[in-house]
């Protein structure tokens, strides 16, 4: 009889424990809970998910979790939100418990993604060999938002076909850059040899700059190497060349540029240095080449040295000896202000013994060659020319000094 009971007592204890089971297991928030909890403590992260969760377990095990916020304890703001997560493990990947990273399918709906909290995170994971998990029906990812230092990447789409660690993969990438009035549509095929560092990077597509009234479309191809060290992430070796228009109203000037250097992605910043640049144009545009650098944050900081050709046609025609002279001319560029170039530049150039010095506003000028035909002969800028010999109407003046003024136009002393 007792053990009867024992018997009977075990049964409705198993049964009852059971029915919990199925209950707490027919919960999607509580399941999800737990592999949130312990997928945050493995990367230091609390990881909650407020939206409606589900998962699947037949066939292909699938768990949905939506309104996911990752972020490091104790910080404001989050890494990662995401409106919806949702993956497809094969069951060999679960009963591998973390030895196998295969997984069939990810898909992300808005994640938004802030850099300087995501480096801050990776400055306090320990040194360790990143894995690249297999995805076998890839990876597809709208909506998207990157946060940088005054800078995003909004709209951002991703499809990513099919990812294996020691396989070369591809990518089409769409999305829009945007700082202060200044924007970058860009529609991109992207390219590795395989998903590690040093791997070769191809990207080709089309790619624009847009800060109205103007507008610069462009065609590009570029290649490098993937970089990702205590410096930032970036790319090495960076050879990109580009087939552009400029376009105002009905002005319409193509030309091709090409740069090349290392770029750098740190604390929220892009940068670039050592940068050499190229450019190629016909009537307004000058054909020159370069080197310097470039950061992009809050504000853009651009320094350029190097030589113009020749004097484009298009421009007003310069006085004797130089307009006869077939020297090049060395120029130095600066700026730092915001990203659309509409804040104060400085420049200097040079045509043998003659040397101005000028400050300008891009815009301005912009506007000026916009109506080079109609407008004034001078450009809307502030500088110093001196010159030991400048010939006008005839005249030939020595130890000449020009003072320039946006104005009150040109005042000569010689």
């Amino acid at each position: 009889m007792r053990r009867r009971n024992a018997l009977l007592i075990a049964l409705v204890v198993a049964l009852l424990l059971l029915v919990l089971a199925l209950r707490w297991v027919g919960q999607p928030s509580r399941v999800a809970g737990l592999i949130l909890s312990e997928a945050g403590k493995s990367l230091g992260l609390e990881i909650t998910a407020a939206g409606a969760s589900e998962y699947r377990l037949r066939g292909t095990p699938m768990l949905l979790l939506r309104d996911v916020v990752a972020r490091q304890p104790g910080a404001a703001t989050p890494l990662l939100r995401a409106e919806r997560i949702q993956l497809e493990l094969p069951w060999a990947t679960i009963r591998a418990a973390g030895n196998d990273l295969t997984v069939r399918r990810i898909e992300l709906d808005a994640p938004q993604l802030d850099i300087a909290a995501l480096q801050r995170w990776q400055a306090t994971r320990p040194p360790s060999k990143p894995r690249i998990p297999t995805l076998t029906e890839g990876l597809r990812l709208v909506r998207g938002r990157v946060i940088g230092d005054g800078w995003s990447i909004d709209a951002l789409d991703i499809d990513l076909p099919a990812l294996y660690p020691q396989r070369s993969l591809s990518a089409q990438v769409r999305g829009r850059f945007v700082s202060d009035t200044l924007a970058g549509p860009f529609d991109l095929e992207a390219a590795l040899t395989r998903p590690a560092a040093n791997a070769g990077l191809g990207l080709s597509g089309s790619v624009g700059v847009e800060s109205p009234p103007w507008s610069l479309p462009m065609r590009l191809t570029l290649s490098g190497l993937v970089h990702d060290g205590v410096d930032g992430m970036g790319v090495d070796i960076i050879r990109l060349g580009a087939v552009a228009r400029y376009r105002n109203g009905e002005t319409e000037l193509p030309f091709v540029f090409g740069l090349a250097g290392p770029l750098r992605m740190h604390s929220g910043e892009v940068g670039m240095s050592p940068l050499g640049f190229a450019l190629r144009g016909r009537d307004a545009i000058p054909s020159l080449h370069a080197h310097g650098g470039f950061s992009f944050g809050d504000l853009l900081t651009l320094r350029l040295d190097g030589l113009i050709a020749d004097w484009p046609k298009a421009w007003p025609a310069l006085p004797e000896p130089m307009e006869s002279s077939v020297s090049a001319l060395p120029f130095k560029y600066e700026y730092r202000g915001r990203p659309d170039l509409s804040d104060t530049s400085a420049m200097q150039l040079q045509r043998d013994a003659t040397r101005f010095d000028a400050s300008f506003r891009l815009p301005e000028v912009l506007a000026w060659i916009d109506a080079i035909d109609q407008g004034t002969p001078l450009p809307p800028l502030a500088g110093h020319l001196s010159t030991p010999r400048l010939e006008i109407a005839g005249a030939t003046l020595e130890g000449v000094e020009v003072d320039i003024t946006p104005a009150l136009g040109e005042a000569m002393s010689p």
